[in-house]
């Protein structure tokens, strides 16, 4: 995984999880933004962390939907992965060309699907 130097947002909600994300994305030379477990908190990441190179998005976060948090990445320019247990067909059109990585992940797939979206 090379995350050398790259700052990268973890929007998680599962708590062993993102823990794992963080360990091994720190291990790996990132500097992990959060992680944020609500949509709100991501959002508040997103307009106060200044530059982020990637993120990582549970797309269910307490019942709610990441999609507003994938927007404003996109936005900004910010490539991002989307990790969950939902079938491909929830993700609406717009994100076809964002990676999905199924639970139960492995952070170390999780980081080179991330990396390759940013290269």
């Amino acid at each position: 995984m090379k995350l050398e130097g790259k700052r990268i947002l973890l929007v998680e909600d599962e708590y062993f999880i993102v823990q794992d994300l963080a360990r091994a994305f720190t291990a790996a030379g990132a500097t992990v933004v959060g992680p944020a477990a609500t949509l709100t908190d991501a959002l508040k990441l997103i307009a106060s962390s200044g530059t982020l190179d990637g993120a990582v998005l549970d797309i269910n976060l307490q019942g709610e939907m990441v999609y507003p948090v994938a927007d404003a990445l996109m936005t900004r320019g910010v490539a991002f992965v989307f990790s969950t247990g939902y079938d491909g067909d929830v993700i609406p059109a717009r994100y076809d060309g964002y990676a999905r990585c199924e639970k139960p992940i492995s952070p170390e797939q999780v980081g080179q699907t991330l990396f390759s979206s940013m290269a």
